[in-house]
C-alpha cells in the first residue's frame, strides 16, 4: 500500500499491509510498491482542484494513473482495477473527462482490466472526506435554507436531478470480489444504489441528525457565477465542476452486478447515516 506519510491510521488493518510511504509523483516509491505486486488497484481520486497547490484532476486522475499503469506494463502484472466515477466521458467537466482519459489509456495497456464506476458514494469516513459529512458541514449546517438548484429559468425542475447513492463497504466488496473472478476482466462496472432526487437526499441527511431543513430553489447559473471566483478557496463549499455533475445527475442500476457477487447492498437511509 503506497500512503502518504502520517495518514497510516486511515488504514483499517495496517498490521497486515505492507506499507510504502510516499507520493503518487514518486516515481521510485511508486514502482517499489508495483514490481512485486500480481494485482494493482489504483483508487485516488479528487472532488476538486486546487491548482495552487498542484492538487489537479490531470495530475491524480490521469498521471498517476498512467504511471502505475506503465510501471504493471513494465513488470507484466496482468491484473489492473482502476476506480473511476460514473459519469466519466471525453468531454465533460475536468473531472470527468481525467478520469475517462484513464480509462482509455488503461484499457490500452493492460489485458485483465476492470474499471469500477460508482455513483455518490456514502459511509463512514473516520475522518476522511465523505460526500454526506461533507455536505452537512459545508451546506446543511449552515443558518440558511439548503439549496435546490435548477438550471435555466425553470423553477419547477428545482431539487429534481437524481442519484444513485451506494454504500462504501459495497463499492468495496465489489472490488474485492472481481481480483480473481475473470467475468470482471475487460469489464466496466457501474455501481450505485436505489435512485433519490436531490431533496430526498437533503432530507434523508438531515433526518440523521434530528433536523428539518427547509430549502429554496436556487438558479445554478448564479451559484456557478459565484463559484468562478471563488471556487479556488477550500472554505467556497462547492466547485463550478460540482454544480454541472449535480444537474448532470449520477444513477445506475446494478441489481445485476449485486446478485452476481452476493452483496445485499446497505441502504440510503437516515438509520445508516448514524455518523453523521
Amino acid at each position: 500500500v503506497l500512503i502518504r506519510s502520517g495518514s497510516e491510521s486511515k488504514l483499517e488493518h495496517v498490521n497486515k499491509c505492507t506499507v510504502f510511504n510516499g507520493n503518487i509523483d514518486d516515481e521510485d516509491i511508486v514502482e517499489q510498491v508495483i514490481k512485486d505486486s500480481e494485482v494493482v488497484i489504483y483508487n485516488i481520486g479528487i472532488i476538486r482542484e486546487f491548482k495552487s497547490k498542484n492538487i489537479t484532476y490531470e495530475k491524480l486522475h490521469f498521471e498517476g494513473a498512467k504511471l502505475t499503469i506503465d510501471l504493471a506494463e513494465k513488470y507484466n502484472i496482468k491484473r489492473y482495477i482502476l476506480m473511476s466515477a460514473n459519469g466519466a466521458c471525453p468531454k465533460g467537466t475536468g473531472y470527468q473527462t481525467y478520469k475517462y482519459k484513464s480509462e482509455i489509456y488503461l484499457k490500452n495497456k493492460i489485458r485483465d482490466w476492470t474499471i469500477i464506476r460508482p455513483s455518490l458514494i456514502f459511509g463512514d469516513s473516520n475522518g476522511k472526506k465523505e460526500f454526506c459529512s461533507e455536505l452537512k458541514k459545508d451546506m446543511l449546517s449552515l443558518p440558511f435554507p439548503a439549496p435546490l438548484f435548477f438550471s435555466g429559468i425553470n423553477i419547477f425542475s428545482a431539487g429534481k436531478f437524481k442519484m444513485s447513492p451506494v454504500h462504501v463497504k459495497d463499492v468495496a466488496k465489489i472490488f474485492v470480489s472481481c481480483i480473481n473472478n475473470n467475468h470482471a476482466f475487460k469489464k466496466v462496472y457501474e455501481v450505485g444504489g436505489d435512485d433519490f432526487n436531490w431533496k430526498q437526499i437533503i432530507k434523508i441527511i438531515t433526518s440523521a441528525y434530528n433536523k428539518n431543513k427547509l430549502t429554496v430553489p436556487a438558479p445554478a447559473i448564479a451559484i456557478a457565477t459565484i463559484a468562478l471566483f471563488l471556487d479556488r478557496f477550500e472554505w467556497f463549499p462547492i466547485s463550478r465542476d460540482q454544480i454541472i455533475m449535480l444537474l448532470q445527475g449520477n444513477t445506475c442500476n446494478s441489481d445485476n452486478l449485486f446478485k452476481r457477487y452476493n452483496i445485499e447492498p446497505i441502504k440510503f437511509e437516515s438509520s445508516n447515516l448514524d455518523y453523521l
